[in-house]
């Protein structure tokens, strides 16, 4: 069995970008999971989340104002 390679924080956000989509294949995921630095993961989510809150707060005021 090959050591996995370790992933970079732009890797680690397209994952998490799709883990958030839910469009992540097992194999895929089954892969990151050995390659991933858990901190870039909690990094990347918390991002992803801020910017999903931020969308949704953003798209709420449009149609308020509206």
């Amino acid at each position: 069995m090959s050591i996995p390679t370790k992933r970079g924080f732009g890797e680690t956000m397209i994952a998490v970008a799709w883990s958030f989509v839910g469009l992540r294949r097992r194999r895929d995921f089954d892969k990151d999971v050995d390659a991933m630095n858990p901190l870039y993961v909690i990094g990347a989510g918390l991002i992803g989340v801020a910017v999903l809150v931020a969308t949704l707060i953003s798209i709420v005021r449009m149609v308020v104002s509206a």
